[in-house]
């Protein structure tokens, strides 16, 4: 079993920035599938960023160019920096994690965190 914990969440200004970690516990993630994906109440979840065992990234274009994921397998964690938020980024946001099997749909993965609110005010 892998539990994650989201933290960094926050309520910041369009134009902010904030840094959303993603700490496992219970099994090395370092080989597995991971990513962000977000969720707002009554809406359908949008997959944000993933990254493969290798490093290889794919992000959903709206946030291209502002966020960017990455995973420090030292300390068994994923980290979504980001950047130049919009009120349209204001959501509950997820990580989740997957045995490397299967990389494809984010929300689709087996482990996932309880999740952080992610507000951005205009």
């Amino acid at each position: 079993q892998v539990q994650l914990v989201e933290s960094g969440g926050g309520s910041v200004q369009s134009g902010g920035s904030l840094r959303l970690s993603c700490a496992a516990a219970g099994h090395t993630i370092n080989n597995y599938c991971l990513g962000w994906f977000r969720q707002a109440p009554g809406k359908e979840p949008e997959d944000v960023a993933q990254i493969d065992p290798n490093g290889s990234t794919i992000y959903t274009e709206s946030v291209k160019g502002r966020f960017t994921i990455s995973r420090d397998n030292a300390r068994n964690t994923l980290y979504l920096q980001m950047n130049s938020l919009e009120p349209e980024d204001t959501d509950m946001y997820y990580c989740a994690a997957n045995p490397p099997d299967y990389c494809a749909r984010v929300y689709d993965y087996k482990y996932r965190g309880q999740g952080t609110q992610v507000t951005v005010s205009s």
